[in-house]
């Protein structure tokens, strides 16, 4: 039965981590061409649905897969930012580790435990708005914490641009494709 069970768990890792995959390639595609200055992040989503379905455990694991996709892709594809999620780059240390991995590791994990209190589509819709500020909070907190002298001492300026574009439309985003989504998702697992 345990052996089953780590199948089935390792099945379930693949396939949102193949979806998550498939989300960041096309989005990076797209985005490269949007003329618009908001570009969500849209990879976690998979992981907070991941989270409500399957579990903290689950979702953790998707999460700290997400981290190490945003390692690599920083890492790769060098921008003006790339240190704060990659330590291969200049001006990368240890924290921008912490800022890639920790947040999006708690996605797995905060969705889940939303989601139980209400158990209901309110609730699915709350986890998945929450899930996506979860990694807005933590991954500006840690780049003000760790970061705070880029830019001249005027990251504020920087953090605060992003709150009001990108982690709004990524709250709704989230907030609707995880309602619409894990209803069937929930479904099929019972």
């Amino acid at each position: 039965m345990r052996r089953n069970q780590k199948s089935s768990d390792i099945a379930v890792i693949s396939i949102f981590f193949a979806t998550m995959l498939v989300i960041h390639l096309i989005s990076t595609l797209v985005f490269s061409v949007w003329i618009v200055p908001i570009k969500p992040t849209l990879v976690h989503i998979p992981v907070i649905i991941a989270s409500i379905v399957y579990g903290p455990k689950i979702g953790s694991i998707l999460g700290g897969l997400m981290g190490v996709i945003s390692v690599v892709s920083n890492s790769v594809t060098i921008l003006p930012t790339s240190y704060l999620f990659s330590p291969f780059v200049e001006n990368g240390n240890l924290f921008s580790l912490i800022i890639a991995l920790v947040p999006r590791i708690l996605i797995g994990v905060v969705p889940y435990f939303v989601y139980k209190l209400f158990k209901n589509k309110f609730g699915l819709g709350l986890a998945g708005a929450l899930g996506s500020l979860t990694n807005t909070v933590f991954v500006l907190s840690g780049i003000f914490l760790f970061f705070s002298s880029v830019y001249g001492g005027q990251i504020k300026v920087l953090l605060a641009s992003i709150i009001s574009a990108n982690s709004v439309a990524e709250m709704i985003i989230s907030l609707v494709l995880t309602a619409i989504i894990t209803p069937s998702l929930l479904k099929l697992k019972k």
